[in-house]
């Protein structure tokens, strides 16, 4: 099997290739995304076991745990919450950094690059191009590009975390409910579909 030209991949498997000196940045980043995002699902968590804590606080998870007085097992969940909450935001603010940074670094090598490349160009090659355009690649693509690094990616992670985190916590506690709803959902979809 033969690879494709650079040029003919997948824009997002070039930008991967492209920014292969950033791997250690981009992992750290992706952690940090997954992690954060663990947090704010843990938090609604805490909500239920709260619920428990509230209508039955003798067969609560924490009453498990040892901790049989309500007070105590608040407590507990205060600190929790806190801690969880704490944790989220600073896995938020890591990230946002992190993200922030590698989008600023690719964006500064791809202009570079984009203007060593022109550099080199025979004067024929601007003689048949607008100016225009070439500006625009350099100054308007590759800011879009800034963009998707430092926001969307974030975004998409976390929304791909969250389908994970909630799919797999769902199909753990009820599966019987869990596969019943993907059943449903499927042939909903099939419906829709016209099949």
């Amino acid at each position: 099997m033969t690879s494709l030209p650079f040029t003919k991949q997948h824009p997002l498997l070039r930008l991967l290739h492209y920014a292969k000196n950033y791997r250690w940045q981009i992992w750290t980043a992706v952690t940090f995304t997954i992690v954060e995002r663990v947090f704010v699902i843990g938090r609604f968590y805490l909500i239920g076991v709260a619920v428990d804590v509230v209508v039955d606080p003798e067969n609560s998870i924490i009453a498990q745990w040892g901790i049989s007085n309500i007070i105590a097992q608040l407590v507990v969940l205060s600190l929790l919450t806190l801690l969880t909450r704490t944790l989220e935001s600073l896995s938020e603010f890591i990230y946002d950094r992190l993200w922030l940074n590698l989008a600023h670094s690719i964006q500064h090598q791809l202009r570079v690059d984009g203007y060593n490349h022109l550099q080199l160009l025979e004067l024929s090659y601007f003689e048949e191009r607008s100016t225009g355009t070439l500006l625009s690649i350099l100054n308007d693509d590759i800011n879009q590009l800034e963009k998707f690094l430092a926001y969307l990616a974030a975004h998409i992670l976390q929304i791909m975390t969250t389908i994970v985190a909630v799919s797999g916590s769902f199909l753990f506690i009820a599966p019987n409910v869990a596969w019943l709803a993907i059943r449903v959902s499927a042939s909903q979809t099939l419906l829709t579909v016209g099949f």
